[in-house]
């Protein structure tokens, strides 16, 4: 098992690595002057003087295997250079903006794994029947309904017409608990309403093709009853893909909550990549870019680690 996950620790660093490089080799080879575009204003011209400042400023008038030494050290060291807009570390903030999408994305990931893993499960006890209708119904509305037009109704009705909760906002956990819950709870189910139902289509499927093998027959030779079959010895070995997904969405998750972030008010790490854009400020989205490619390795590591653990076939297959 040990050598199971190191193993899997040296390609989740190669991955690192290799994302790292990429990532500066697209930005040093694209067509343009990265000075001139930050500075580009309309048809206008940047002033010469301006470019060569900016490039000094930025490191890009030295050689290229220089740059890229330098940008592997500061990597290593967890800095992400300054912003131009105004000069601060880009590494606090991100340090301060990422917990709060994480959190977002870890709550909204549980809430959807304890509503669409035994909704699937029971989807495939009762294939065919109502229950698995009504299930897969409900998945395919919730597919279907765009994530702001959910956080917008969400909004209408727990917060306007019932006033259960804020219309959006942020509140530090150690400054208030029980509020930080309240504003994160809604947002979070926003998210997890189709993260559920994807949870729900797959568990279904994977619990039935699980019911066909060969072993879950020898049980039901010896006369097991079926509830006993799949929570002891069906669900364990259906929850392998199940976690694929779920590792591959929360990666997807975090690059993609920019709508939910906005809708709520929530000041998370998609709202600093979009002012990021919007500002042309190059070292801040090139650090948001690193980091969210950082942790969707950490995500897949996670997953294969969770592999092993579920499934002792896959440490073995290496």
């Amino acid at each position: 098992m040990l050598r199971y996950i190191a193993f899997r620790v040296l390609i989740a660093l190669v991955l690192v690595w290799l994302v790292s490089t990429l990532v500066f080799l697209v930005l040093h080879l694209v067509p343009g002057d990265p000075a001139e575009l930050l500075l580009a204003s309309g048809n206008t011209a940047p002033d010469p003087e301006a470019v060569a400042a900016l490039r000094e400023q930025m490191g890009l008038n030295r050689p290229i295997y220089e740059q890229y030494l330098t940008f592997l050290w500061d990597l290593l060291h967890l800095d992400f250079g300054t912003s131009l807009r105004d000069g601060a570390s880009i590494g606090p903030e991100l340090a301060l903006r990422l917990p709060r999408t994480l959190e977002l994305i870890v709550a909204a990931s549980i809430i959807a794994a304890l509503i669409g893993v035994p909704l699937g499960t029971l989807a495939a006890m009762r294939a065919g029947g109502i229950a698995d209708k009504i299930t897969s119904a409900s998945a395919s509305l919730a597919l279907s309904t765009p994530v702001f037009v959910v956080g917008t109704a969400a909004i209408l009705v727990f917060a306007q017409w019932l006033g259960w909760v804020s219309a959006g906002g942020y509140v530090p956990f150690a400054e208030d608990p029980v509020r930080h819950i309240k504003l994160l709870l809604m947002p979070a189910c926003t998210i997890a309403l189709g993260l559920s139902a994807v949870l729900m289509r797959m568990t279904r499927a994977s619990v039935l093709e699980v019911l066909e093998r060969d072993y879950v027959r020898t049980a039901r030779a010896k006369g097991v009853s079926r509830r006993r079959i799949i929570w002891r010895h069906v669900v364990r070995t259906a929850l392998v893909p199940v976690v694929t997904i779920l590792g591959l969405e929360m990666g997807t998750l975090i690059g993609s909550t920019v709508l939910i972030e906005y809708v709520f008010n929530w000041p998370g790490i998609s709202g600093y990549l979009v002012r990021a854009v919007e500002a042309r400020d190059y070292p801040e989205v090139v650090g948001i870019v690193l980091i969210i490619s950082f942790i969707f390795v950490f995500l897949n590591l996670l997953v294969d680690i969770t592999y092993a653990l579920l499934d002792p076939r896959v440490k073995l297959a290496k």
